[in-house]
């Protein structure tokens, strides 16, 4: 297959969650077990829709960004285009590879981090991603002396390498998550939030090592609540509400769509405000 200048297409994807409609003729048996002349409803759950025609693409080597509230659909987003959920409909394709009809061939060209990384607690970090390395079939020898190198480049000391996981406090834990993605070198790298819970300056080292990728070739796709992280470090943003993509452009071309109050420029959070009517960051909802 020859090099795609698109990294990822998204082509009118669409996922729900939620029960199938019930048969007509289940229906009827369940409101007869009611015993009270009412039933139970439909028979199942609400649908709710997760992401509804999305369409976009990703160019090779880019940082592009995914803002949205929780329950917003980035999320589900992500898991569409790491293979870990099927759309119900469109098309997803990463590296000319469909997610559907291909997946172990864009698997083997992603590693995605999310805010749920987990691990086994009672092992150190160098433990936990030398296993991980054996699942991707890696050198042992070179695999550890990468990992040193990851590790403290992302500002975790020598001595925490060695130590158990439960010992870390949790932005400690998010960056040997993505010291785990980053050992198999992907051409695409998926993060799900990844400086949700960490301080500045461990924000500050996480995004260090996000532009150093993409200096180097790897496509990023970002999701995040963060605006000045969005702001610094993403080439275009997608801002998605209930599932959507309301808006998509540069940093710059996003702050035109609102207008200049006394003279300054609107920030991203405002533009989001303006295009949603809500604030960014609300109370937590299923994705």
């Amino acid at each position: 297959m020859s090099e795609a200048s698109e990294a990822i297409v998204v082509q009118k994807a669409y996922k729900c969650f939620g029960q199938p409609a019930v048969p007509p003729w289940q229906r009827l048996f369940s409101h007869s077990q009611d015993g009270n002349g009412h039933g139970n409803g439909n028979g199942h759950k609400p649908t709710v829709v997760a992401v509804d025609h999305v369409s976009f693409t990703v160019q090779e080597g880019e940082i592009f960004g995914v803002l949205g509230p929780n329950g917003g659909g980035k999320s589900t987003l992500i898991r569409l285009i790491s293979t870990l959920l099927i759309p119900d409909g469109g098309v997803v394709t990463v590296f000319g590879y469909d997610v559907v009809r291909q997946p172990m061939q864009v698997q083997r060209l992603i590693n995605r981090v999310s805010v749920e990384a987990s691990f086994f607690k009672k092992l150190s970090p160098m433990e936990n991603l030398m296993y991980g390395a054996r699942l991707y079939g890696l050198p042992a020898a070179e695999t550890r002396q990468r990992i040193v190198e990851i590790l403290t480049r992302l500002g975790l000391e020598k001595r925490a390498i060695y130590q158990p996981m439960e010992e870390m406090s949790r932005g400690m834990q998010q960056k040997v998550a993505i010291a785990r993605a980053l050992l198999s070198r992907p051409r695409l790298l998926l993060l799900d939030e990844p400086t949700t819970g960490l301080d500045p300056r461990s924000k500050r080292e996480v995004q260090a090592v996000v532009q150093e990728l993409r200096a180097g070739g790897t496509t990023i796709l970002l999701t995040t609540h963060d605006m000045d992280e969005a702001d610094s470090l993403c080439d275009r943003i997608a801002i998605m509400d209930k599932g959507r993509v309301v808006a998509l452009g540069t940093p710059a071309e996003l702050r035109a769509l609102v207008p200049r109050t006394n003279g300054h420029e609107p920030t991203l959070e405002e533009v989001f405000l303006e295009l949603t009517g809500k604030s960014l960051k609300t109370e937590d909802e299923t994705e």
